[in-house]
């Protein structure tokens, strides 16, 4: 069906309502302590465990939506501003502090969280407004590099070819894109032990780029 542009921006994405959460629990559920922690040298993509490809996946929400687009989305600031700044602030690249948030409980919490944060955004924006919304990023990015999977979500920025702009519509591409990304990840650690994955995904987004590495155990 076509999309108005006056339509809410849920419309847009509907996998992040459960979808999502539902896939990242799924493929988590029934894993001893020491499977969540597989790690090995073998392969690039083995090198973090399935517990550090859900804390990256939990944490990533809270950093596009509130440091990145937070001043943007939320000028006046939110009433736990001071949480999720706390929530973002952590010692591990790109991942929740592990000294807080490392319990698969915990984790799966904060991703629930992720989620539902992003939806309420989605729920308060239209279809326009996404698109007319954009951030200024490098462009030495993933995303800058493949204007093909974010159609008309990457634009030039003006007289400055180390910039681009993106769209807000883009970034919840990229954040459903990046959780395809890591949940094939989390899926190939489990064939690395003798697991089985327990959902289908979509082969969509980054993972589908020539190039990309989709190598298995």
């Amino acid at each position: 069906p076509v999309v108005r542009g006056d339509s809410p921006a849920t419309e847009l994405f509907p996998q992040f309502k459960d979808t999502l959460y539902e896939m990242v629990a799924g493929e988590a559920h029934g894993l001893s302590e020491d499977q969540l922690d597989f790690e090995s040298d073998r392969w690039e993509w083995s090198k973090w465990s399935i517990r550090r490809n859900i804390s990256h996946m939990a944490s990533g929400d809270f950093r596009w939506m509130w440091v990145r687009w937070g001043a943007q989305l939320f000028p006046q600031g939110l009433p736990n501003g001071t949480e999720l700044d706390a929530i973002c602030e952590s010692p591990h690249d790109r991942r929740l502090d592990e000294d807080k948030y490392w319990d698969i409980s915990a984790l799966l919490e904060k991703v629930k969280e992720g989620l539902d944060f992003c939806w309420s955004v989605l729920a308060t924006e239209t279809v326009d407004s996404m698109r007319t919304r954009v951030l200024e990023t490098p462009s030495d990015t993933l995303w800058a590099d493949h204007p093909e999977i974010f159609p008309n979500g990457v634009r030039e920025f003006p007289g400055d070819a180390s910039k681009v702009y993106l769209t807000l519509e883009a970034s919840f591409s990229h954040r459903y894109f990046e959780y395809l990304a890591h949940l094939f990840n989390v899926q190939r650690l489990k064939k690395a032990q003798g697991l089985e994955p327990a959902v289908k995904l979509p082969f969509e987004g980054y993972m589908a780029l020539p190039g990309w590495d989709i190598s298995e155990p």
